[in-house]
């Protein structure tokens, strides 16, 4: 537990490098996707799989308010002493999830049509794309589960629990993806169906970790979690209030993210695949800084919770000394190593020579893009769902507009839009800080801050 722990630059760090292990583990996973499909030299299934991915993230994370939402009320929880809430809290979004996550199984078949249709993709790269899209939905009850299971850990501080979830769910995919696909010859359909697999093992996995952090296993925890307070409507009234401005926040950016994998689709297979390597790279990055965004949610929210501004401010500012040195990092190594990591990830001629081309934005986003990942942290701790939806929305409008405005330029116009869309996101955060601020009332800072 963090919530009365030093505030120092060796405590954010300890708490912090879990979650950059676990974190960075996620897009190794997509690399190896990538790469298993890639190094097969068939550029139509490394498209369809890159349009199936884009299309299973927009579904799936239109949902990650299971996430999100979950950090930042169990850090509020957590921070103002109250138990009762914060076993309340995993046990109303592990029902959630898991009721979505069904749901999503049921109406798979018409959203994978839907969405396919909407795109613009040839017919070849939509048959393997829906392959892929087939053996994730199966996966979509556990997935959305472990977002809750995810969210409720990082909330408490415990992200080296959070750190083997993530890892051994990675693990389990990214062996699965190899043998559904080199050993049994799936193809892009053995690429979502490991990743389903992965996901049930991590459900299984997390709720023993659950058991672990509270004390009892999942049975008892809903055996002595009052239903007046699982029921309570004020309690409830403010988990969807959130949630929904968060959901509504993670679609106007999913669907950021979409229109330009359909720019992509647009200019070609080639191009599509090219960015989607590219993404592998813009990927990784985002989980190193989701890192230390993750720790400012909890200790923003803890501070938040317990009324202390100073310590607030000084969370903000370790947490974005962190992040602002990975992001520089970051993009130092992508322009040192990403033309060799390219020609690992990919053995068709034309696709390496189009991401190479296009690598310098992809190798420019972790220092741009920093900001953005560091506000969304401290609006998410705080449960501002109203500004983070704001904000979002904002952000992809202003977004699409741009690229629409360059599009004569082809991808480069694509990739300057997408690089844009980042400061527009910090921009708009920016603007609803002051009164964020003015909410916390000034407290004296505990002296181990």
């Amino acid at each position: 537990m963090t919530a009365t722990s030093p505030l120092t630059r060796r405590a954010v760090f300890a708490q912090a490098w879990p979650i950059m292990l676990g974190q960075a583990s996620v897009p190794l996973v997509g690399i190896v996707d990538t790469a298993v499909i890639g190094r097969t030299g068939d550029a139509t299934a490394l498209a369809g799989v890159a349009l199936g991915a884009t299309i299973i993230t927009l579904v799936f994370w239109t949902f990650g308010f299971l996430r999100m939402g979950m950090t930042g009320l169990t850090a509020q929880a957590h921070g103002s002493g109250d138990r009762a809430e914060v076993d309340a809290l995993l046990l109303r979004a592990l029902a959630l999830g898991l009721g979505l996550g069904f749901v999503l199984l049921a109406i798979s078949w018409p959203i994978r049509e839907a969405a396919l249709a909407i795109m613009s993709g040839t017919p070849a790269v939509d048959d393997e794309a829906s392959g892929y899209m087939q053996g994730r939905f199966l996966g979509a009850p556990a997935a959305l589960a472990v977002y809750a299971i995810n969210g409720w850990l990082l909330g408490l501080g415990r992200t080296r629990e959070a750190l083997a979830l993530q890892i051994a769910m990675n693990v389990a995919n990214m062996g699965l993806d190899i043998w559904f696909v080199w050993g049994m010859g799936l193809g892009a359909y053995g690429v979502g169906l490991g990743t389903a697999c992965a996901e049930g093992i991590a459900l299984l996995l997390g709720l023993l970790i659950v058991g672990r952090v509270a004390g009892a296993n999942i049975l008892a925890l809903v055996s002595r979690t009052p239903r007046s307070l699982l029921t309570d409507r004020a309690r409830l009234g403010k988990l969807f209030a959130v949630n929904r401005d968060i959901m509504i926040r993670t679609v106007a950016l999913l669907i950021l993210f979409t229109w330009f994998a359909n720019a992509g689709a647009r200019l070609g297979a080639a191009t599509l695949a090219a960015n989607h390597v590219l993404l592998q790279f813009v990927s990784f990055a985002a989980f190193i800084l989701d890192a230390f965004a993750f720790t400012a949610e909890e200790r923003v929210g803890s501070a938040y919770g317990k009324g202390d501004r100073d310590r607030f401010m000084r969370a903000i500012r370790l947490t974005g000394e962190f992040s602002l040195l990975s992001g520089a990092l970051l993009a130092l190594a992508f322009f040192i190593l990403g033309g060799p990591l390219i020609d690992f990830l990919t053995t068709d001629a034309e696709v390496r020579e189009v991401a190479r081309t296009y690598l310098p934005f992809a190798a420019l986003i972790p220092l741009i893009g920093m900001p953005s990942y560091m506000m969304d942290g401290v609006f998410i701790g705080t449960t501002r769902g109203r500004a983070l939806r704001n904000a979002g929305g904002a952000a992809t409008t202003l977004y699409i507009a741009l690229d629409l405005l360059l599009r004569p330029y082809d991808n480069t116009g694509a990739w300057i839009a997408m690089t844009a869309s980042y400061l527009l996101r910090a921009g708009g955060l920016a603007l609803y800080f002051p009164a964020l601020l003015k909410d916390i009332r000034q407290t004296r800072a505990p002296k181990s801050a």
